[in-house]
């Protein structure tokens, strides 16, 4: 979060890249692998709904390495207290930050009444996050999209940010889609409706005093500065989340990020190095009882465009 915000348990770095959370994909063993490939990109755990939480086993749902930090806890729900409760316990293993997914488009999730469908209810949006604010000290922070359905028009956004904004949120995480809840698929989902990179330019120079991180179809690096280097003007990113391309590309997304976006001069590791690091970690973890597949499903796409990458990705199968 940028420095002219004044609570300081909010406080956040200037600018940031993020791997957004995916459901199968970002657990435990992918974003210990990314750390490796990235010191300072933050990571997501997959969402994990309140309903989980409160009756599921919340070591196995919640436990991450120490080695993960930065690291946010994604949170699926719609109840003030039940989501009050969760990013309570979400904090005491230890997260820095708390986020609500106001996104996902699933109709399952639909059902559960959260996830995207929540952006027609922006106050019981606000209502959830000034809970949660209330019992945590680290950050609340809400992924959303920029519209649902016929709920489209950036006026509709506005109202949404600046109702959710109320709560105590600062910190908006934006797909520059809309989501489409009946007929369309999560992957269609991500696909179809037509990306609006303006809109959310448009959103931070509405609320500069908020911090946005735009998400959606960002699949390099030089995109992710792109939308960063306007950054002190108006309309600049204040942070971009990367997806899918940041699981699929690892080293090609991540292997350059602490220089090129913190400029950390101490980035930037090599293939190998990785390797050699992963090695003692999966010798750890199968004597725990973790299947090999477990962890190296995540590591198939590491020499992604390399010679030689395919026949890394037979040996690892």
């Amino acid at each position: 979060m940028s420095s002219s915000h004044s609570q300081a348990p909010q406080d956040l770095p200037d600018r940031r890249l993020c791997v957004a959370p995916m459901m199968d994909w970002t657990d435990r063993y992918d974003r210990y692998f990314l750390r490796l490939i990235s010191k300072n990109t933050w990571m997501y755990s997959e969402m994990v709904t309140t309903s989980a939480i409160l009756n599921g086993n919340q070591d196995r749902l919640l436990g991450f390495f120490p080695q993960e930090h930065p690291i946010a806890l994604q949170l699926g729900g719609s109840d003030p207290e039940d989501l009050a409760k969760c990013a309570k316990v979400g904090e005491s293993y230890g997260y820095d930050e708390i986020n609500l997914n106001v996104g996902c488009p699933s109709e399952r999730v639909s059902t559960g009444s959260f996830g995207a469908c929540l952006m027609a209810e922006p106050e019981l949006v606000r209502d959830c996050v000034a809970a949660m604010r209330e019992s945590v000290k680290v950050p609340v922070t809400v992924k959303h999209r920029i519209g649902i359905d016929h709920l489209d028009s950036y006026d509709l956004l506005c109202k949404f940010v600046s109702t959710v904004e109320e709560g105590g949120c600062k910190t908006f995480i934006v797909h520059a889609r809309k989501a489409i809840l009946k007929g369309l698929s999560p992957k269609e989902n991500r696909e179809i409706p037509p990306l609006q990179y303006h809109v959310v330019h448009q959103l931070k120079q509405d609320f500069p005093q908020l911090e946005i991180i735009i998400n959606g179809g960002i699949t390099d690096l030089s995109q992710a500065r792109a939308h960063l280097e306007q950054a002190g003007r108006a309309g600049g990113m204040d942070g971009v989340m990367i997806g899918r391309s940041a699981y699929h590309e690892p080293y090609k997304i991540l292997s350059r990020a602490d220089m090129e976006i913190y400029n950390d001069e101490g980035g930037g590791v090599t293939y190998f190095q990785i390797i050699e690091e992963m090695l003692p970690f999966i010798d750890e973890q199968l004597k725990a009882g973790v299947s090999l597949n477990s962890i190296t499903r995540h590591m198939q796409g590491l020499f992604h465009g390399c010679p030689g990458g395919r026949a890394f990705r037979r040996h690892l199968s």
